[in-house]
């Protein structure tokens, strides 16, 4: 019997991430370069999925720091659904995804990965972006690399936010 490895030293840095204790979206609140943050709004952020399920895997994240919808204002949760328009237009204009997977997991029973603080996902999809690779080795194949995709993206959802009359928030005015 053959023990087969897949290399992945790229997953280092998730082992090694912030612990229950520290809260990755408050952090690349303020640290956008760090944390690949692609638009940084008035009360909320839009950044990659340092671990994606699909190339341009985004997260949008209210700044308050609360584990449940129903504790966001409104402001937030407008916020929030106003980038997540924001960042599908700009999708549509330089990845031209054929869907979208959108959504929250709330709680840990939900699957929540990071529960102590709300955020969408936002997934594009495009036929046949799965493969053998899911089926038989459980196993998923991102084919871009996040500084690329980031590359791509940030401008461009900058253009649009700016189209949609969305400010963005100057970092000398840091309240995470």
């Amino acid at each position: 019997m053959t023990v087969e490895r897949l290399w992945a030293p790229w997953r280092m840095e998730y082992i090694l991430s912030p612990s229950a204790e520290e809260c990755v979206f408050c952090r690349a609140a303020e640290d956008a370069e760090a944390h690949m943050v692609l638009f940084r709004g008035e009360r909320a952020l839009i950044m990659l999925n340092a671990y994606p399920y699909n190339s341009g895997h985004l997260l949008v994240a209210p700044y308050a720091h609360v584990g449940n919808i129903n504790d966001l204002s409104s402001e937030d949760l407008c916020a929030i659904m106003e980038l997540a328009r924001a960042a599908m237009l700009a999708m549509e204009r330089c990845m031209q995804p054929q869907g979208y997977n959108v959504g929250m997991n709330v709680g840990r029973a939900a699957g929540a990965g990071i529960e102590q603080h709300v955020h969408l996902h936002i997934v594009p999809r495009w036929e046949g972006d799965t493969n053998f690779m899911s089926v038989v080795a459980d196993t998923r194949v991102v084919p871009e690399a996040l500084d690329a995709c980031h590359e791509r993206l940030a401008p461009v959802i900058e253009e649009v936010a700016a189209e949609l009359g969305l400010k963005s928030k100057p970092w000398e005015e840091q309240e995470p």
